[in-house]
């Protein structure tokens, strides 16, 4: 599949976004971060505006933008317009939680009740609801065998959950209120998210085409079926959209970048982080962390896509999808 930068801007923004956003909503109502109605601010700053910034970018890749409205009367039906009521619905409890944690400073009594902490606990939900549903988008599509499986909901969610993470961390080490705890949960979420990956890429590797030239043509029982002729002289709009090749030894560099940027070095800058304290180096080391994953979860994003085959190539010369 082509992988357009706009997807691929939206889907690590606003995944981050959400996951910063849930884990504020989580651990702000039981007094885990700073009382300072800055850092509140900064904080929701932070994870709305990569949240927006990724929903308008997702507006660049629709040949009619000023229609996307249309797109949230579908949600019988569609996980896109799902994902676009769920992400519009986001604001509202979020609203309120900041209203309700930074000017009302109700988010910081160290107990979950009260408005900030229904009003956190349905923003992380609704967050989490939102990120499924984009990462459904693609794993309805039975057609892609790379997408339609189990691995991508998890993946989504575990990276969202990472980036969210880290960035959590390298917002409390810059205001010089690091903790042990927050540099564990990063820890823990790049574990889990570098989980989730290899276990995508093991079953993109190992399970079954979907299907094959024979069965696509009906002519497996005459034998093995090869393309003689090109349909076309040039590429199609099919071709460019959904034909998109990437060679086997660039796939396999930007794998390796994948597991250093997005996991190895976040893995190892927040363990630094950790052993490093509370002072200025450990909130270096954390914003170090972040920026490596963003740069990680970029490569690992245009992968997703480059390496996804949707099998109306097999009409085009492709032995299998």
């Amino acid at each position: 599949m082509h992988p357009a930068f706009s997807i691929i801007f939206f889907t690590s923004a606003a995944g981050a976004g959400y996951g910063l956003l849930a884990l504020l909503g989580l651990l702000a109502p039981f007094g885990l971060l700073p009382a300072s109605p800055l850092f509140g601010l900064t904080a929701l700053a932070l994870a709305l505006g990569l949240v927006v910034a990724g929903l308008l970018s997702s507006l660049a890749h629709l040949g009619r933008p000023e229609r996307a409205w249309r797109a949230l009367s579908q949600w019988r039906s569609s996980w896109l317009s799902r994902e676009g009521v769920a992400a519009v619905a986001t604001f509202l409890p979020a609203g309120v939680f900041a209203i309700a944690w930074v000017v009302l400073a109700t988010g910081s009594d160290g107990g979950g009740s009260g408005v900030a902490g229904v009003a956190g606990w349905i923003t992380a939900a609704m967050a989490a609801v939102t990120v499924y549903c984009t990462a459904m988008i693609y794993a309805s599509l039975k057609p892609i065998r790379q997408w339609a499986n189990p691995w991508v909901p998890r993946t989504y969610l575990a990276l969202s959950l990472m980036t969210g993470a880290l960035l959590l961390n390298a917002l409390l080490g810059a205001v010089g209120q690091a903790a042990d705890w927050s540099s564990l949960l990063a820890l823990a979420s790049v574990a889990l998210a570098w989980a989730a990956k290899e276990g995508h890429w093991r079953h993109c590797a190992t399970a079954r085409p979907v299907s094959t030239a024979e069965t696509a043509t009906g002519l497996g029982h005459i034998g093995r079926v090869r393309l003689l002729d090109a349909p076309h002289s040039e590429d199609n709009y099919l071709l460019k959209e959904m034909g998109f090749r990437v060679g086997r030894r660039h796939a396999a560099r930007l794998r390796l970048i994948t597991r250093l940027a997005a996991f190895a070095l976040p893995a190892a800058l927040s363990l630094g982080a950790l052993v490093a304290g509370h002072g200025a180096l450990s909130g270096t080391l954390a914003l170090l962390a972040a920026a490596a994953a963003a740069l990680g979860v970029i490569a690992e994003r245009w992968l997703f896509f480059a390496e996804a085959k949707h099998t109306v190539t097999l009409f085009y010369g492709a032995g299998e999808a």
